[in-house]
């Protein structure tokens, strides 16, 4: 059978029109990128922000006929709300979305025209976990500190929402590829009893993910709200180095228990952090503390210790900015060599002493976020 192709999918929505439009969904430019994986399509129609709920079934019909293709084993559509697109007119005056917003696809009947705020069906409380820069290795502690969680005795999920670079996937040696449940919800992967999900579970991973704002915006929320994430006490996000879209997106339209920052001592490492750190006051989302990573190494063969990278930047850091100070992660061969073959330390070596570093960050973490009421995310305004 011949391999679905980008052009085919394009041809095939070209037929789509909706109820008042000038136009099919391809002319009028309200489709984004289309992005092909496994004989699975993945693609977003942009939409006015205040017809978002009204526009709905335009998505679904989008979603059947690409289906009905030879070849197409799957296909995920989404709404991606959005004020430029004015291709599509809006038959009466409505409220419009915060400045910078994108209104979750399926808002509440009757609910506010602004981005959805609702939290995630049978999950606690969501922790991200982030950076101001790549390389201070945030995911490593992500996984671990779930795992920590997990190990203190929670239910805990884990999803990785770096779009462009997943390591989810590797970090718990995890391969193959999700099952949908009744044709709509993912059911996430596991290993180690916990739950996660990732990009790098629906693509290859030597494939180049070159997708628009809204694309990965949409990807994210389907990969958070379209998971059968199950009971969980907590759902740590793993997320995108910077301060992008993601970062935006997830302040704005999720509610957030709070924000974990991770970084190495050294100067540069702590400017990037900064900005993480004034990016989540900013959106009004709690931070749970600063984890100083990478913070002395441990010589395999005498144990002796050297501050490679400086020492208690992080900490000092923490100080400082009034923020709580949650642990120093060594850096040690033991923690590279079972990050790199997939078997992370507190599950690999749950005795030993690294594990209960990030047993004692997890359990410092939990105290906050068990002992602050779950916030409602706020609306960002730009100035």
């Amino acid at each position: 059978m011949a391999e679905v192709t980008k052009e085919q999918v394009l041809e095939t929505l070209s037929k789509v029109r909706g109820p008042d439009l000038e136009g099919d969904i391809v002319s009028l430019g309200m489709v984004s990128d289309v992005f092909i994986s496994d004989a699975k399509v993945y693609f977003s129609v942009s939409v006015p922000a205040e017809r978002a709920q009204e526009l709905e079934p335009l998505r679904a019909a989008a979603e059947r006929i690409v289906k009905a293709i030879p070849g197409v084993k799957g296909v995920l559509a989404t709404l991606t709300a959005d004020r430029k697109a004015g291709s599509a007119p809006s038959p009466r005056p409505q409220p419009s979305a915060p400045a910078g917003g994108h209104a979750h696809p399926h808002p509440p009947a009757g609910g506010p025209q602004r981005p959805a705020k609702s939290g995630v069906p049978g999950v606690g409380a969501i922790i991200a976990v982030a950076s101001g820069k790549g390389g201070v290795g945030k995911s490593t502690t992500a996984v671990n500190l779930a795992l920590g969680l997990q190990a203190n005795g929670l239910r805990v999920g884990l999803l990785d929402a770096d779009i462009y670079g997943p390591s989810v996937p590797r970090l718990l040696k995890i391969s193959g590829r999700p099952e949908q449940i009744d044709g709509k919800y993912i059911k996430p992967m596991e290993n180690y009893g916990l739950k996660a999900m990732s990009m790098g579970f629906l693509v290859d991973e030597e494939t180049a993910m070159i997708w628009r704002g809204p694309m990965v915006q949409s990807a994210l929320l389907q990969m958070l709200r379209e998971v059968a994430w199950g009971d969980l006490d907590v759902l740590v996000v793993d997320m995108p180095p910077g301060t992008g879209d993601v970062q935006l997106t997830m302040a704005q339209q999720v509610p957030l228990a709070g924000a974990v920052i991770v970084s190495t001592p050294q100067d540069l490492a702590l400017i990037d952090a900064r900005k993480a750190v004034n990016m989540f006051r900013k959106v009004e989302i709690p931070l749970l503390g600063i984890v100083e990573n990478m913070s002395y190494f441990l010589a395999p063969d005498t144990g002796n210790r050297y501050d490679i990278f400086g020492h208690g930047g992080a900490k000092a850091e923490a100080e400082r900015i009034g923020v709580p100070f949650l642990g120093e992660v060594p850096l040690t061969m033991e923690i590279r060599e079972r990050s790199d073959a997939g078997t992370p330390v507190v599950a690999a070596v749950p005795d030993g002493p690294s594990a209960a570093i990030y047993r004692d960050i997890a359990t410092a973490v939990w105290a906050q976020v068990s002992g602050r009421p779950q916030r409602k995310a706020p609306a960002i305004v730009f100035e």
